[in-house]
């Protein structure tokens, strides 16, 4: 039996994290249909397995893949994004984020040091702040 779904998948596509994703949501909408009075929730739970074991089993290795890899740079970004919001709250305590008035670009100056003037990296303009 082993034999025959390993040449049955030969050829074929498989798993992957966005089919992994899919059957996730797949799983919440079937909860989700087990505590409410809407249908909706079941068929759409019973649509997205579907569509993920056409994935799986589809011979259309190389549109799988891009699929696939699309999800992961989306992901990505949102990984960096969350990074960046961190990063910039912990800056926050120490520094003060003042943006140029004439080219927009932000600008970075320590909290505690009073009024100063602040010369844009960008544009050399200079503006004055409190930090």
């Amino acid at each position: 039996m082993r034999q025959k779904m390993q040449h049955f998948m030969m050829g074929r596509y498989g798993a992957d994290q966005l089919g992994q994703v899919y059957l996730g949501i797949s799983m919440v909408f079937l909860v989700i249909s087990l505590f409410s009075r809407w249908d909706i929730f079941y068929v759409l739970a019973l649509g997205m397995m579907g569509y993920e074991y056409y994935r799986m089993l589809s011979r259309k290795v190389e549109k799988r893949y891009q699929e696939n890899q699309k999800f992961m740079n989306w992901r990505y970004g949102l990984a960096v994004k969350k990074n960046r919001r961190k990063e910039l709250a912990q800056q926050r305590k120490i520094y003060h984020f003042y943006k140029c008035p004439s080219c927009r670009q932000k600008v970075r100056v320590p909290k505690g040091k009073g009024k100063i003037c602040i010369t844009c990296p960008k544009c050399k303009t200079e503006f004055i702040k409190k930090s």
